[in-house]
Formats: structure tokens, C-alpha cells, sequence
């Protein structure tokens, strides 16, 4: 029996453990085959995301990435897969060592003044060290488990023999599980090479030359390779620790919106985008400076996705549906079959619920995941990037409410996305 086999049946059991209901709404048949009712049990969503937690790193990923697709997934598998922690098992100081030893060529007490044995975080990926280097610099070092490149290629491996069965059924195939499953190799792949992480790190970086606002960590390149990275210590609070901002005396409003603000300037003017805003991954430095660390997930916006993002944004602040429509099929949302007239027509209504409210009012977080329930019902798919880059946003508004309870993101929104489709700088 090979490794691929073995791991199917591994999943076969803990799915079978996890029980019902778990995948009925998630597939959601009664969209696609009128007449036939799944079962709906209760706590469908979160024995998933158990299910998903149990079964390792690829899974946890996949999930992460499932809970970006609003499109693909119920509302209810969005937000529980969204709590996906993707935490793991402590790795062992020795092995640690054995593996940056391996990576960077020498001994860690050769490469680092001082490494602290006790980890900072344990991820699925990799685990983070504190360190410093001969000449004083604070840094962490993150170092990737020992063996999860040859377990991750087994569940790819597992993961096409799944896609390419879903190919074939009718309801399935409009939605490419083949080339979805590609992409989420092609990305996971990436996460797994710490050089594409800091390769994405000195970009960032290099954005944010000259702004004042944000601070990019620097990779140590003498210290990184394909299993390691290792880069300066940024200080400062994280951006949920409010009683911490508090007591340093940081302005929560402005905090806010200098975040906002700077992740809506990477997007629209570097083209650019942290894929992974949570508040664990954002400090405050001061009331209007902040640091981004983990640069894992950097997504690329090309001009033509910027303006067509624009577009669609623009409709949902002025609350158009028809400039939505074209914005929407601009960005690549629809194939050939779309019903346009209808598509207008279910976001006309949507939009029609908003038509009072004041632009400089607009919550844009609820509004976008109303507009994702009618892509979903119209059987539509998003370009994979374009729906990472529209929850992104989304958390970046969220990061900013809890921060500011009256931060509203839509005031910030419009003079970049006018500039941007005005064709000015």
C-alpha cells in the first residue's frame, strides 16, 4: 500500500469519526440537484473544522483557504473555518537545531550569539525561535518542521486523486475542483519555501521605503534558506492587546485608520497585499506607525484586477448595480453562461437595502458578503486571488472596527480607488 492510500484511509476514518453533517451543508446539493435535501445536523461547521485540525497541516491550510471563498462556501463554514488556529505540536529544542544546522550550513551557537530554547509560537509550518546575532541585533528565527514537506506532498497527492474525481460530476465541474486544487498546491508549496516568504517581506519592504507609517522587518539573508528565515524583532503591541496600547498611551482612532489606510495604499498603489492581516500579525509601534510581520501570504494585484477591484468597490460605496455587474464581470467573476439581467437584477435588490444610507456610512465588510450570497446563488466563482484579496479587505476593516469601534473603512476607500480609475498617482 503506498503513502497516498495509506493517508486516504486515514481520512476516510476520521471523517467517518467526525460523523454527519459536517459536509452536507459545505457541499450545499440542494443548490445544484433540486430535490435532493442533505442533512443538517447541528454543529456541522465547527465538526469540521475539528475534523480539519486533526487531520494536520494541509488540511488546516486548505480550510484557512476555504474560509477566503465566500463564493464557494455557506456563511456558516466561512466564519467556523475562519477560527481555524493553525497552531502545532512544539518541536523539539534538539531537532530545532538539527534542522537550522542543516539549513544555514553551521552549528546553531556558530550562527547566533544567543537562541532561546523556549519557542515563541508553534505553527503547522514552522516554529519561532527568539535569537539574536554577534553584533547585538534582536531577531526571530522561524524554522519549518522537520518532515512536513514529504507529509504536505502526500495530501497534494491525495488532494488531485479528489479533484480529478469531482471533475466528473456535473455540479462539480463548473467550479474546476482541478485547477483549485493546482492553485492551492501552487500557494501551499510557497508558504513551505521561506525564500518566497522573504522574497515577499524585502517587497513589502521596499513599497514602504518611504513611509513612515510602516515597518517591514529585515530578513537576515545570511541567516535564511529554504527551511529558515530569520529576521529583525519588531517591538511594539499587538494591534488587539488594548489594554497594552492603552497603558503605552497609543490613540486607538488613529491607529486605525493609519492601518486601514496603509493596507488600502499597498493594494491600490504598490499592488500589493498581506494575505494574512490578523491582529497576530500586526504591531502597533506608536499611535501612527505599525509593523507587518509574517509576509507567508503576499498576494500580487495586477493593474487590470486593481481597476476592476475599483470599479466594484466604487458601485458598492455609491450603490450602483449595474457599474457592480460590469466590475464584477471585468474581474473574470463570471465565464461564458452568466444570465447578466438576472445577475443586475439580485444585485439591484441587494443594493436597494442600501440606497439611504450615506456613502461616508457604509459598512463595506457586510455589504461584500451580501454580494458574495448572490454570486454564490448565480453559481459564480471568483478568480482565487481576487476572493483572498476581497477578504482581506474585509479583515482589514474588522482589524480596524475592534480598534476603533466607529472606524468606517468606505471614507478611506474612495480617494484611493478614484485616483486609481482616474488613472492619476
Amino acid at each position: 500500500m503506498d503513502r497516498t492510500t495509506r493517508r486516504a484511509l486515514e481520512v476516510a476514518v476520521a471523517v467517518t469519526r467526525c460523523g454527519p453533517g459536517a459536509l452536507d451543508d459545505l457541499l450545499d446539493l440542494g443548490v445544484w440537484l433540486p430535490g435532493i435535501r442533505p442533512r443538517r445536523t447541528d454543529g456541522g461547521p465547527a465538526r469540521l473544522r475539528g475534523l480539519l485540525e486533526e487531520l494536520g497541516t494541509t488540511s488546516m491550510k486548505l480550510g484557512q483557504v476555504l474560509s477566503t471563498r465566500p463564493d464557494l462556501v455557506p456563511p456558516a463554514y466561512e466564519v467556523e473555518l475562519a477560527r481555524l488556529q493553525d497552531s502545532g505540536p512544539e518541536v523539539a529544542v534538539v531537532e530545532v537545531e538539527a534542522a537550522i544546522a542543516d539549513g544555514l550550513g553551521r552549528p546553531v551557537d556558530r550562527a547566533f550569539a544567543r537562541f532561546d530554547r523556549r519557542p515563541i509560537a508553534a505553527a503547522s509550518i514552522g516554529q519561532v525561535h527568539g535569537a539574536a546575532l554577534a553584533d547585538g541585533t534582536e531577531v526571530i528565527v522561524k524554522v519549518r518542521r522537520p518532515g512536513v514537506v514529504a507529509r504536505v506532498e502526500v495530501d497534494l497527492a491525495l488532494l488531485g486523486r479528489v479533484a480529478a474525481a469531482a471533475e466528473r460530476l456535473p455540479f462539480a465541474s463548473r467550479y474546476d475542483p482541478v485547477g483549485l486544487a493546482r492553485e492551492f498546491a501552487r500557494t501551499l508549496r510557497a508558504e513551505l519555501d521561506y525564500r518566497r516568504e522573504a522574497a515577499n517581506a524585502v517587497a513589502v519592504a521596499s513599497a514602504f521605503a518611504a513611509d513612515p507609517r510602516v515597518h517591514v522587518p529585515r530578513v537576515i539573508g545570511s541567516h535564511s534558506c529554504a527551511s529558515v528565515i530569520t529576521e529583525e524583532r519588531v517591538r511594539g503591541f499587538k494591534i488587539d492587546d488594548f489594554d497594552a496600547l492603552d497603558a503605552a498611551q497609543i490613540d486607538r482612532t488613529a491607529l486605525a485608520r493609519v492601518f486601514a489606510d496603509a493596507y488600502l495604499t499597498m493594494v491600490f498603489e504598490h499592488g500589493l497585499y498581506h494575505a494574512d492581516p490578523h491582529p497576530g500579525n500586526v504591531f502597533a509601534e506608536a499611535s501612527d506607525r505599525i509593523g507587518f510581520v509574517d509576509f507567508g501570504m503576499v498576494g500580487r494585484v495586477a493593474p487590470a484586477a486593481r481597476s476592476g477591484l475599483g470599479t466594484v468597490l466604487m458601485a458598492l460605496a455609491v450603490v450602483d448595480a449595474e457599474r457592480l455587474v460590469d466590475g464584477l464581470l471585468a474581474l473574470g467573476v463570471a465565464g461564458d453562461g452568466v444570465d447578466r439581467r438576472a445577475l443586475a437584477r439580485a444585485l439591484g435588490e441587494l443594493l436597494d437595502r442600501h440606497v439611504d444610507v450615506p456613502v461616508a456610512e457604509i459598512r463595506l465588510g457586510p455589504l461584500l458578503v451580501e454580494v458574495m450570497g448572490v454570486v454564490r446563488t448565480h453559481r459564480l466563482r471568483l478568480p482565487s486571488d481576487l476572493a483572498l484579496l476581497l477578504k482581506t479587505v474585509m479583515m482589514c476593516e474588522g482589524v480596524a472596527a475592534r480598534l476603533d469601534p466607529g472606524f468606517l473603512l468606505v471614507p478611506l476607500l474612495v480617494p484611493h480607488a478614484t485616483r486609481l480609475l482616474s488613472g492619476s498617482d
